[in-house]
């Protein structure tokens, strides 16, 4: 999707409608990054996680399952399903680094693993083992990963679904894994519908993305995109009207419209035009499709998408 010259935010009368994509865009809860060759990867749930490529952001086509042969040590966490969720893709140090979940529905039996690669191909990953799991003992739930690395090269884990809300914890950055104890709580709703963080960086701000409500439900679902910010990366991230992300604040993006139903489970790619809004939304008959609108910046510092 190309970019066009921003409209004014404080102007939108609706949404926008998702930019032109083309090709293989049935897809849910996806990630996406631009690789060395200025190409584009984008990995999804699905069976064994589903990998796309396009070469301009617009045609997509099918790259086949990270795990062609499966991955034998999430099973315990999917009931034998082959169904993965929520992967997170980025690329740094010369790899592609991968975080995803294993769970099943309305369960906080769940556990986030890592795995690495050189070239991101089917096949090409490397298991790198377990990196938080959660159970019916905890109060969090250890799906929807997604890695950060701060200005100083820390790295950062946020993560969480339902239950009392979105957490993050922190990494080694030269194994992936978690460098320490500490489980910090950084957005909640009293035990209702958040989930999916997505941590960013501009200017003197850090956003924390999330979607409220629900998924997963077809052309009935209510996910929402909604953004806080901070100016520390641990939070308090508190929206635009000062309410804190932990006591249920939230600015909303993104919403369903006309035929677009419950955009959600966000990504932010920083591209050389713009930074970019991916996501997934339901058409009228329910199915799972590829969303990608730009983000623009009001005079406030505040999101908006275009």
């Amino acid at each position: 999707m190309a970019a066009t010259e921003a409209p004014l935010a404080d102007s939108l009368a609706a949404y926008p409608n998702p930019g032109r994509v083309t090709g293989d865009i049935g897809i849910h809860d996806p990630s996406m990054v631009k690789t060395p060759a200025g190409t584009y990867l984008a990995v999804s749930t699905g069976p064994n996680l589903q990998l796309k490529t396009s070469a301009d952001r617009t045609a997509f086509r099918n790259a086949g399952a990270v795990f062609p042969n499966g991955a034998a040590w999430t099973t315990t966490y999917t009931g034998g399903s082959r169904d993965l969720w929520a992967p997170d893709i980025s690329y740094r140090n010369g790899r592609y680094y991968l975080y995803y979940s294993a769970s099943t529905f309305g369960s906080n039996r769940s556990a986030i693993f890592l795995a690495t690669s050189t070239t991101g191909a089917s096949g090409s990953w490397t298991h790198q083992g377990l990196v938080i799991e959660s159970s019916p003992g905890n109060d969090y739930n250890a799906i929807d990963p997604n890695l950060y690395v701060d200005p100083q090269g820390r790295w950062w884990l946020t993560f969480g679904s339902f239950w009392s809300g979105l957490k993050m914890i922190a990494l080694d950055a030269s194994t992936g894994k978690r460098s320490d104890n500490t489980v910090r709580s950084i957005a909640g709703r009293g035990g209702g519908a958040i989930e999916a963080p997505f941590l960013t960086q501009r200017g003197s701000y850090y956003y924390l993305w999330v979607s409220f409500d629900r998924c997963c439900q077809g052309a009935s679902s209510t996910y929402r995109i909604m953004v806080g910010r901070s100016t520390s990366v641990t939070g308090p991230f508190v929206d635009r009207n000062g309410t804190a992300m932990t006591a249920g604040g939230g600015t909303e993006i993104l919403a369903g419209h006309g035929s677009i139903h419950g955009p959600g489970h966000q990504a932010v790619l920083t591209d050389n035009d713009a930074d970019v809004l991916v996501y997934h939304y339901y058409t009228d008959s329910g199915a799972p499709t590829l969303g990608i609108n730009l983000i623009g910046y009001d005079s406030q510092g505040w999101p908006f998408v275009y």
